[in-house]
């Protein structure tokens, strides 16, 4: 099976795995970080690239959602189209962190299998700070593939370790979300391929909200 969601070695799309499971997180890491990506205005994700940390500007007392998946960014911002929205950023951040977010996360939607009650599941909203959301990942057409990747909802004390203290490095990887968008345009789907980054599947730390579920 092809490394690129729904994409062959030859650039066409590609049948589905069937051992691929239904929820993963498929990530860009090393032995200490890992990689996710968020979209921003210029007026934030500009001066974020160039000092490799978020400004003073960035607010830290609100929910920040961080996405493992290149595609999955891509769909949310429209390859950097979308209003508020055209600087995308890689960010480079300790996998210790991220690992601490996904230990203490709660499910964003309430899943019987895993609350006894909605009342449950509630207060574990309320009181966790990070949210899992396993959406449809995308292939190189932005459409759905029958499996999902992660988005992470960081708030609170995650939120801020998020900004200030796991963040190692900050990219600004539009021009690379320009040039993908526009080989596939031209049809020039496996130069387009060639040049996403390479994603694997993530180790998730046991306790991980979902993992496991086959629907």
């Amino acid at each position: 099976m092809s490394t690129v969601p729904g994409v062959s070695a030859s650039g066409v799309a590609a049948e589905v795995c069937p051992a691929e499971p239904f929820r993963r997180i498929r990530a860009r890491y090393t032995e200490r970080t890992v990689t996710v990506y968020q979209a921003y205005a210029p007026e934030l994700g500009v001066p974020a690239a160039r000092d490799g940390r978020f400004p003073v500007a960035w607010k830290r007392d609100r929910m920040t959602w961080i996405k493992p998946s290149f595609l999955w960014m891509m769909y949310r911002c429209g390859w950097g189209a979308k209003a508020g929205q055209e600087t995308v950023l890689a960010v480079e951040i300790e996998r210790a962190g991220f690992d601490w977010a996904l230990r203490r996360a709660c499910l964003s939607h309430h899943d019987p299998r895993e609350h006894a009650n909605r009342g449950v599941w509630q207060r574990q909203l309320k009181e966790s700070p990070a949210r899992v959301q396993w959406d449809p990942e995308r292939d190189l057409w932005l459409r759905p593939l029958p499996y999902r990747s992660l988005q992470l909802g960081l708030a609170g004390e995650a939120s801020r370790r998020y900004a200030d203290e796991w963040t190692v490095a900050i990219r600004d990887v539009t021009p690379l979300a320009r040039e993908v968008r526009a080989l596939v345009g031209s049809g020039e789907v496996a130069a387009a391929a060639a040049l996403l980054p390479r994603e694997r599947p993530y180790p998730a730390p046991e306790g991980t909200p979902g993992l496991g579920r086959v629907s």
